[in-house]
């Protein structure tokens, strides 16, 4: 599928945009502070769904002043318990279609990113956030639950005791706690995230592809699997990758003196 077929099947606050090998997907319900709805979560569902095979690696950014204020409130009006249970499974397929997808994705975080944008984050492989960032999970405040799947990813970046506490006492981290919490994984000035996550984009769309698949869907079972499993599906991934021809040229490359190598950064 070609970016004019997939950008016309995406819903008006969703924006898929290309910068070379790297797609931008952006939220654009300014207006909601980009707040999640069926809509744009089924759009998000279908560009991942549907990414041209050209494309190597996603930055997700928004428009506005934030990031995301979570899940519109608007959608649990007249919501029966049957409802909100498809609700959740929808953002699931959707958010793991961004975990354990093709390509590695790239948040680029500012302003809020709260309850369910805060879920949305915590589904992409690095978070890059400005100076303004911030994060909160004020579900209970409302009576409510997180339901995108934040009990599982949220707890798992950031801990359980964490966690509880932001759910429980309403609490909002700044960009810097959220950076020595371990949210984000890179932290700029105010209004650099998207520049960087881009340049993150490109640089990590340079990768073999088996090496990418290796990374985004073994490593995270492996920390979660035993390790004797683990250990095996290292052994394997590690296997098929030595093997792909893509790591043999540049094994051989390196040796020969044609490659970077491993240099200490400032």
């Amino acid at each position: 599928m070609d970016a004019l077929d997939l950008a016309g099947r995406l819903p008006d606050s969703l924006r898929y945009e290309r910068d070379g090998d790297v797609a931008v997907l952006r939220l654009r319900r300014i207006h909601k502070r980009n707040a999640l709805d069926d809509e744009l979560v089924a759009g998000i569902d279908t560009a991942f769904a549907l990414l041209p095979d050209d494309v190597l690696a996603v930055v997700l950014a928004a428009d506005g002043d934030h990031f995301s204020a979570g899940l519109d409130l608007t959608s649990l009006t007249a919501s029966t318990t049957v409802d909100g249970m498809a609700r959740s499974h929808r953002w699931y397929r959707a958010f793991d279609r961004i975990q354990y997808g093709r390509v590695p994705v790239v948040a680029a975080l500012h302003g809020g990113v709260i309850g369910g944008g805060f879920e949305l984050a915590a589904a992409v492989h690095i978070r890059v956030a400005d100076a303004t960032t911030f994060y909160a999970l004020p579900e209970a405040q409302r009576g409510i639950f997180t339901g995108g799947g934040g009990s599982v990813r949220i707890s798992r970046l950031i801990g359980v005791p964490r966690m509880i506490d932001l759910m429980l006492t309403g609490r909002v981290y700044n960009a810097d706690e959220g950076q020595q919490i371990g949210i984000s994984t890179y932290l700029v000035d105010a209004g650099d995230a998207e520049t960087r996550a881009v340049a993150i984009a490109h640089q990590i769309a340079t990768i073999p592809p088996l090496s990418v698949f290796g990374i985004l869907h073994a490593v995270p079972r492996n920390a979660e699997a035993d390790p004797a499993t683990g250990y095996l599906l290292e052994g394997l991934m590690a296997a098929a990758a030595a093997n792909d021809p893509a790591a043999q040229e540049r094994v051989a490359a390196f040796l020969a003196g044609r490659a970077a190598k491993v240099a200490k950064t400032s």
